[in-house]
């Protein structure tokens, strides 16, 4: 086959929409049409309905892999490619092939049969787009471990949306379509809760319909078509740094909200040849900050025509609308920014938005002088002493005028390059006088008998100025980019900086007074009764209030930057500026962190309140009840009971009370545990020693409990009472929740310096997604039922277990159910 093939990806919000009975639907449509297709790969999950469409189908064998003792089954990429088919039907791209595998993932098997020349067709859900990672995580809880590259998803060359309501795929569970009946309940309390699925499905609409944005930019720009088109509302507002942006933002916000789903983005145009333009610093970081907070996004371009440049990104951005701000200068000759961009706008639409510092005549600040003191003297003087010198050198010389004019002109090129334009254009006036007087026929006259000698006295004057504003310009424009790249360097510095660590503003403010070189930098925030307090400072005595400061940034109606130590120029208090309103974010960053910090713990310990007291309102009655009855049954004189009745009840009364003590033992352990004073004592351990102990306080569960311990596994490091413990929880849960007739195996085996110890059952099992959150407390998931106990047992477990040093993590159990591997350090 020649060339690359084509990738078909079916995506969904969450699992259970339809994404593997939609693709399987599509490959019996190719079937039908003559294509040759073949099933790499597809996972049913005992779903009657998608299974049904695989007959007929033709499937290739799996690979097998033995890891850990286990065999699993893998994709097998070498033999779609071998086999060659025109469509290869491979199933969820993010999975993560067991170790041993020809790749690590999934989705690199799907890139290799792609470049075979096989057209692959693979499903994926929202979760687990590498880019999306966090946010699922904040909306459900669960961290997602499987993950593709968005770059990988963005090259399909197609991507189909499965989409279903919340509402429908709760009745598809509810119905049994999707997990079996015992897992249903645990996954509506948990992951597949209306308020996640209608999140994911707004991820997912939200990514499709960027990929949708990028293709259609694609089809415009391969199409040459320049002009707007109107599918989806874009407002652009154009900022010039300038106070009145707030103003324009929020217009634009407004402006964009009237249309659902409507895209903001914020512009700044810099002017090309590097040269300031009047825009405060200060405010572009604010007006940044808040088109971010309104949901947009900000963007700076170059350009030397502002309206055109304008006009380019609104255009390249596919914007339907223009915010721009009316003039705050007063324009008599001129047409202006916001009239030029509407009369060259075409389709887009232009608003134009009065401020209060519309027509007040402000006008831009002059620029300073563009060359030092010293080189303007060099240059007067260069003028005024080499002038008659070079007239008293060429007088005795017998030179032609045309001669005579380059030098003089030689001596008005220098007297630019040392001082500029004024030197140098006093040189040419001066030198066109000396060459007509003395130089010029008729000599001592002001009159010039040739005509020729006329224009060329002209054209050295128009030389000598042209020349001497060209000199005067670079030397500006010099100063001025060699200033801009200082304050972008500093910025830039400032930016990271705010970014690192958690004391972010002592940090920004020592930054700030070694920029500057002041003496002390102070935060001072204004308190209710009108006093100021110092939030914090760095250098030497700080000022207490503005009045004590040489220089104070007013950055809100609470919040001074205070500096002491000398004063500064109009264009580094705008660098100035800058660092005070991203001080001003530091703080804001800080106290939102330290009010997280608080609540955090409360809300844990308030959460741990109430299940332990739903704990003891329901699993420490139980048992209580069972005993009492049994006691109180034993105590009676009205019955007179058998002794095996007496049996019975003694044995109730006695595994009650067990199951209570273990109750107590796990919530005491806990609250040890999360005090930070539970006692360890590591020590060899051989886990002959500890399984029996364990196996014996199952009672008759134990019965069903299968063991594989290899003979020469050597000695662990562990607390012998703790790991019995972490052991009877594990063994506990595994029988609890395994069908009736299937044992539980408890298998041992050791890696280089690390010893396993597996807990397997045949149960439901737990979906991949809530393997983190089992280890909550008070959680019940996947295998738990809800009337088995407070969900401690995990949770304790894996306490128990890390505080010897070592992990428990959960894994699929081939064939259905979960497996709990305990990973301890071999004793040296």
């Amino acid at each position: 086959m020649g060339g690359r093939g084509r990738l078909r990806v079916y995506l969904g919000a969450a699992p259970g929409v339809g994404k593997t009975y939609a693709m399987l639907s599509e490959a019996r449509r190719a079937r039908e049409r003559g294509k040759d297709v073949v099933v790499g790969l597809v996972e049913v999950h005992d779903r009657a309905r998608t299974a049904a469409l695989l007959d007929g189908l033709e499937i290739l064998p799996r690979q097998s892999l033995t890891y850990r003792g286990a065999t699993f089954t893998e994709l097998d990429p070498a033999a779609v490619i071998e086999r060659a088919p025109t469509l290869a039907l491979i199933d969820e791209l993010a999975h993560t092939n067991v170790p041993g595998s020809r790749n690590a993932k999934r989705w690199q098997d799907v890139e290799e049969i792609l470049e075979a020349g096989i057209d692959v067709v693979s499903t994926l859900n929202i979760q687990h787009l590498e880019s999306l990672n966090d946010v699922v995580e904040q909306i459900t809880g669960v961290t997602q471990r499987e993950t593709v590259p968005d770059e990988v998803v963005r090259r399909a060359d197609q991507i189909e949306l499965v989409d279903m309501s919340p509402e429908a795929l709760r009745r598809r569970m509810a119905h049994g379509n999707v997990y079996p009946p015992e897992r249903v309940d645990a996954a509506f309390a948990n992951y597949f809760r209306v308020g996640n699925l209608t999140a994911l499905r707004e991820l997912a609409l939200i990514w499709v319909a960027d990929k949708v944005d990028e293709q259609l930019d694609r089809y415009r720009a391969d199409h040459a078509i320049a002009g707007t088109w109107e599918a989806r509302e874009r407002v652009v507002v154009a900022l010039t740094g300038g106070p009145e942006g707030d103003t324009l933002v929020r217009r634009a916000a407004r402006v964009a909200a009237r249309g659902k789903g409507a895209d903001l983005l914020a512009v700044h145009v810099t002017s090309a040849d590097g040269l300031t333009t009047g825009a405060d610093p200060a405010n572009l970081v604010r007006q940044r900050a808040l088109i971010e907070n309104l949901g947009g996004t900000y963007h700076q371009v170059v350009g030397h025509d502002i309206p055109r440049a304008l006009l380019e990104f609104a255009r390249g951005v596919n914007a339907t609308q223009l915010v721009l701000g009316a003039s705050r200068r007063k324009r008599l000759l001129t047409r202006g920014v916001g009239v030029t961009t509407t009369a060259l706008s075409g389709s887009i639409d232009v608003h134009m938005v009065s401020h209060e510092a519309t027509g007040q005549g402000r006008a831009r600040p002059r620029p300073g002088a563009a060359l030092t003191v010293t080189r303007r003297l060099s240059g007067w003087a260069l003028v005024l002493l080499g002038m008659p010198l070079l007239t008293l050198a060429l007088r005795p010389l017998d030179l032609t005028l045309p001669t005579e004019i380059l030098l003089f002109l030689l001596l008005v090129v220098a007297a630019a390059l040392a001082g500029g334009m004024w030197p140098a254009l006093t040189a040419a006036l001066l030198g066109f006088g000396l060459l007509n007087w003395f130089f010029t026929p008729p000599l001592h006259t002001l009159t010039v008998a040739e005509p020729e000698n006329v224009v060329a006295l002209v054209i050295f004057v128009l030389v000598a100025a042209m020349v001497s504003t060209v000199v005067d310009l670079a030397a500006r424009r010099s100063r001025e980019a060699a200033r801009s790249r200082a304050d972008a360097e500093v910025l830039s510095t400032l930016a990271g900086h705010v970014l690192r660590g958690e004391s972010a503003l002592p940090s920004l403010l020592a930054r700030t007074r070694e920029t500057f070189g002041l003496s002390a930098v102070t935060m001072l925030e204004r308190g209710d009764a009108g006093e100021w307090r110092v939030v914090s400072t760095s250098g030497g005595m700080p000022a207490t209030s503005p009045g004590q400061a040489e220089i104070d940034v007013v950055i809100d109606d609470r919040l001074v930057l205070a500096a002491r130590g000398r004063l500064l120029e109009a264009s580094d208090r705008k660098v100035l500026e800058a660092f005070a309103a991203q001080a001003a974010v530091a703080l804001r960053q800080q106290r939102l962190r330290e009010v997280a910090d608080r609540a955090g713990p409360l809300a844990e310990a308030d959460r741990m309140r109430t299940a332990l007291l739903a704990a003891v309102g329901h699993d420490l009655r139980t048992p209580l009840a069972s005993a009492k009855a049994s006691v109180e049954s034993l105590r009676s004189t009205e019955v007179t009971w058998s002794d095996e009745d007496r049996a019975e009840l003694l044995a109730t009364a006695d595994e009650s009370l067990i199951k209570l003590n273990r109750l107590v033992s796990n919530l005491l352990d806990m609250s040890r545990l999360q005090a930070g004073v539970l006692g360890v004592r590591l020590e060899p351990v051989a886990i002959e020693d500890v399984l029996p102990h364990a196996v014996d306080d199952l009672g008759p569960l134990r019965d069903r409990l299968a063991t594989d311990i290899p003979p020469d596994l050597p000695e662990l490091t562990a607390d012998p009472a703790l790991l019995e413990r972490v052991l009877v929880n594990l063994m506990a849960n595994a029988l609890r929740h395994s069908p009736a007739g299937e044992p539980v195996l408890v298998h041992a085996s050791w890696h280089g310096e690390n010893v396993e110890i597996r807990v397997i059952d045949r149960g439901p099992g737990i979906p991949v997604e809530a393997h983190e959150r089992v280890f909550l407390p008070f959680q019940r998931l996947g295998d738990r039922d809800n009337h088995a106990g407070v969900g401690l047992g995990l949770a304790l477990s894996r306490g128990l277990t890390e505080a010897m040093g070592g992990t428990l993590v959960p894994e699929d159990t081939p064939g259905g159910g979960l497996t709990m591997t305990i990973s301890l350090r071999r004793a040296t």
